[in-house]
């Protein structure tokens, strides 16, 4: 006598592996169906991958400088700004929210420019002929975060010096 009919054989019932679904749906995840290509891609020459490598290193650039500006320039600016506010109002408030809401403003709109020219980068990294699935935008950050701290610590405690503190004048 055969055993009971095994449930998995049948297209019929829905898998619910959590390794198929992520874990969350009944069926596929939306997105996450595997690439087909209508054709074998076409290779580019030789000079236009040279020319795709050369702009991926011009997009990596403006990558990086627009998360070193999330790191010092902004952050300058709108503490600038909310001076300005604090003197134009005489409310320390004002100023204070006003350099905060700058802040969140332009942060958000950098770090959404960031991951845009992320995306450009890694087609332009396909399109050179490299096999790119992930981008560099968290590794990126903190390259510059790392950048900044260190000309920020420099800065601090090699030319405006610690204070009295720490290096006595006597």
């Amino acid at each position: 006598m055969p055993g009971p009919p095994c449930l998995y054989a049948s297209n019929t019932v829905a898998s619910n592996d959590p390794t198929d679904t992520g874990g969350l749906f009944i069926g596929r995840r939306p997105g996450t169906a595997p690439l087909r290509y209508r054709g074998t891609p076409v290779v580019a020459g030789k000079v236009r991958q040279g020319a795709d490598r050369t702009f991926a290193i011009f997009l990596l650039a403006i990558e990086l400088a627009l998360c070193i500006s999330v790191w010092g320039p902004q952050p300058l600016l709108w503490l600038w700004f909310g001076s300005y506010v604090n003197y134009w109002t005489g409310s320390v408030s004002a100023g204070i929210a006003s350099a905060f809401a700058g802040m969140m403003v332009t942060l958000f709109i950098t770090l959404s420019l960031a991951k845009r020219v992320d995306h450009a980068w890694k087609l332009v990294r396909r399109a050179s002929g490299i096999k790119q699935e992930k981008g560099m935008t968290e590794r990126i950050f903190i390259i510059a975060f790392l950048i900044v701290t260190s000309i920020f610590c420099f800065w601090f405690f090699v030319i405006a010096g610690p204070g009295p503190q720490l290096a006595p004048t006597h």
